[in-house]
């Protein structure tokens, strides 16, 4: 399997007003991009040919990956003026896709599952569509019978759910025919077809981390890590008696003289005005942060 389809289209709600400045995939996480961490992990599974739908803020995309390239490999934009949803933006790469399977990767999560299972189970099985599973999650609304999904959301009456769905799945090229064109359709209609006919696969992936950075909690939770990158940019200019503890700082930002960040996330180019303190907070506009403030995003 050589092409991966990244959803990079939605608007991101929840985590207003930061994705009203860049769409949720480019928010920075440890200075990079969140939908760069799909991309590796993708490239890492010897995935090497990519398209990334678009809708919110487009002109970001272009910013993010200049040339339409990472690490040498070409990045395709499908922009959709109107979302599409799951099903449309699918359908409306069809060409793209031609009669290869491919590798369909939210663009909102952070993870490290191993991909190059699922794509050998998949490539291995007769099923149209298999899905990367957790056994345990936020929200268990997949029922699984042995290797095969047999209900989603209970739609189809036949099981309460047991799994979380990781937003990750292996498509055939087959399934294209039963997604209508030029529809802002989800995808799950098509799904719950496959499950009826038990053509909807799901392999189970507990190994590793699976993140939902969807919610500002979460957001600033994965800065707690401490295995994705270092704090403090070193490009960033924190002053000497500035106080920082549990925060990641990007690059270029200032940090002034008797300032005080904890628990927080500093966005690149962001500077915390002499004397201010930030706790739980996402500074992410360019003017700098000054006073007390607890939970807020500035």
């Amino acid at each position: 399997m050589r092409k991966a389809f990244l959803l990079g289209a939605g608007l991101g709600t929840r985590l207003r007003p930061l994705t009203q400045v860049l769409p949720k995939p480019l928010i920075p996480v440890f200075h990079r991009p969140l939908i760069s961490y799909a991309l590796d992990h993708c490239r890492a599974a010897g995935i090497l040919d990519f398209a990334i739908n678009t809708h919110h803020l487009p002109e970001k995309w272009e910013d993010a990956f200049p040339g339409a390239g990472y690490e040498g490999d070409r990045l395709r934009f499908f922009h959709e003026p109107e979302l599409l949803e799951t099903g449309g933006g699918l359908k409306n790469i069809e060409g793209w896709i031609g009669n290869d399977a491919i590798l369909v990767y939210n663009g909102d999560i952070l993870t490290d599952i191993r991909i190059d299972k699922l794509i050998t189970a998949h490539m291995a099985g007769n099923n149209l569509v298999t899905l990367a599973l957790r056994s345990e999650g936020p929200a268990p609304h997949v029922a699984v019978d042995g290797k095969r999904v047999v209900d989603i959301h209970r739609k189809l009456g036949v099981a309460d759910g047991t799994h979380q769905f990781t937003g990750i799945y292996c498509v055939d090229a087959a399934l294209l025919g039963r997604i209508p064109a030029g529809e802002k359709i989800s995808i799950i209609p098509a799904f719950l077809e496959l499950a009826r006919e038990g053509l909807l696969g799901g392999y189970v992936l507990d190994d590793g981390y699976w993140l939902d950075l969807g919610t500002r909690e979460a957001y600033l939770e994965v800065h707690q890590r401490r295995d994705l990158g270092p704090a403090v940019h070193p490009d960033a200019a924190p002053a000497p008696d500035a106080a920082i503890r549990h925060s990641v700082v990007g690059p270029g930002c200032t940090v002034e003289s008797g300032a005080e960040v904890v628990d927080s996330v500093l966005w690149p180019g962001t500077t915390v005005a002499a004397g201010a303190r930030l706790d739980r907070c996402i500074l992410y506009s360019p003017q700098p942060a000054t006073g007390s403030h607890t939970g807020a995003d500035l």
